[in-house]
């Protein structure tokens, strides 16, 4: 019998996936979400950052992102969003193929960094997953620039398992600590588009992954509360895998969403080992732990709203009104789902 584990709702997020299953041939079709679409895509996905222009050139330099936007805000509509007193935040957008990173640095108040005894089957683990052209090349690109490893070494998922076979993939660290990891389809996997010739050699964010305590409880918040669909399932493990997460014993359930639009939601259920430890309760906006999953809703109120019955915690006091013209949102909502994974729900 599993383990049961403590359920904390905390803020912050943080997760390591190893498989795309979103749209992934072979995987397991499951229901689709009850009711219509209440969330319409995942616009982008940010993270916290201690040195923006360390980061910046991090992410173009090596990784080849495109700077999109620089912006820098503060006031009580930010200080309401993030619930945090004194906020002035710096954002830099990036954009890689057609999906968007956000980096946030928050001048004031400063944060904490990320935990350095962090596994990854810690709750506050959080990735995003970027598509590469050629494994071998990648690799090689990050070494040379001496990106610390999170995995052992680039991984090929076995052929036994017909849903992840032929799969490469590897986890690495940013300046900050935090997971990324490249990741590289056969031709019969993956969607259309990371198959479309091309000379770059990182292509595009296929989804983010975040670690979950039990699948049936996110999948409440997330395919009930949000709208989103199930695309897939699998169940994951063996050396490569243990390789790969660098969490000797680790057998995965893996569930992955779709929105319609933009990257994938991945749930990361360790069924082995149960020893992942809770988000911190204190965790708090500013940490270099608190990633954000950015939705866009038709109409927040309603979206915010209809998360009432099911396990979370609001972030910001309701609904906020926000400077469109600066990140691009006309409001927003800043939630927690059931592990404290931050969701930021967005209207244009």
């Amino acid at each position: 019998m599993r383990h049961t584990r403590q359920r904390v709702l905390i803020l912050g997020a943080a997760a390591l996936a190893w498989l795309s299953v979103t749209g992934t041939p072979g995987t397991t079709r499951v229901a689709a979400a009850r009711g219509t679409g209440r969330v319409t895509a995942v616009e982008s996905v940010a993270m916290v950052v201690s040195d923006m222009d360390r980061s910046v050139a991090f992410f173009t330099d090596v990784l080849t992102f495109e700077k999109v936007s620089d912006v820098e805000v503060s006031g009580g509509t930010y200080e309401q969003l993030e619930g945090l007193f004194g906020v002035r935040l710096r954002v830099v957008r990036l954009r890689l193929g057609q999906e968007l990173l956000d980096l946030k640095q928050f001048l004031a108040p400063e944060g904490r960094p990320v935990p350095v005894d962090s596994r990854s089957n810690d709750r506050w683990f959080q990735h995003v997953a970027i598509i590469v052209s050629d494994m071998n090349r990648a690799y090689a690109r990050l070494r040379e620039h001496k990106v610390r490893h999170a995995s052992s070494g680039p991984q090929r998922l076995p052929d036994w398992n017909p849903n992840a076979g032929g799969i490469q993939a590897f986890y690495f660290k940013d300046p900050d600590g935090h997971a990324l990891e490249i990741l590289a389809f056969p031709p019969e996997k993956g969607a259309s588009k990371w198959h479309v010739a091309s000379d770059r050699l990182f292509l595009g964010i296929d989804h983010t992954a975040i670690v979950v305590d039990d699948t049936e409880t996110s999948l409440r918040f997330y395919r009930d509360g949000l709208g989103l669909r199930v695309a897939g399932e699998s169940e994951n493990y063996g050396t490569e895998q243990e390789h790969l997460n660098n969490v000797f014993g680790a057998r995965l359930r893996i569930t992955g969403l779709t929105a319609g639009a933009g990257p994938g939601i991945e749930f990361l259920d360790y069924l082995a080992p149960s020893d992942g430890r809770p988000t911190p309760a204190d965790t708090r906006s500013n940490d270099l732990i608190s990633w954000q999953t950015r939705l866009i809703a038709d109409r927040v109120e309603t979206v915010a709203k209809s998360l009432g019955p099911r396990t979370f915690a609001f972030v910001s006091p309701g609904v906020v009104p926000l400077e469109s013209a600066t990140l691009g949102f006309s409001k927003g909502a800043l939630v927690r789902d059931p592990d404290g994974h931050a969701i930021l729900l967005a209207e244009r």
